[in-house]
């Protein structure tokens, strides 16, 4: 695959990605820790998914410089 985002726009590509990829399972093991699996199962997931995704994005671009400070800070 050809890169097409501007590199200046990384962090916020990799806060785009990993938000939604880990709201997504941790969405989808609670749900069904919640409600068990069954035939609703997907539905009620991705229901929670999306508004998690929403909370989760902002949320990464926020703490993630945070984050590497502190990392850089206690990594030798």
């Amino acid at each position: 695959m050809r890169p097409f985002v501007p590199r200046r726009l990384e962090p916020v590509v990799f806060g785009l990605l990993l938000s939604g990829l880990m709201s997504f399972l941790v969405s989808g093991l609670s749900t069904a820790i919640a409600r068990g699996v069954d035939a609703a199962f997907l539905f009620f997931w991705l229901s929670a998914w999306l508004p998690s995704w929403a909370l989760a994005f902002p949320a990464v671009l926020v703490v993630a410089p945070v984050v590497r400070r502190i990392v850089g800070r206690i990594v030798i």
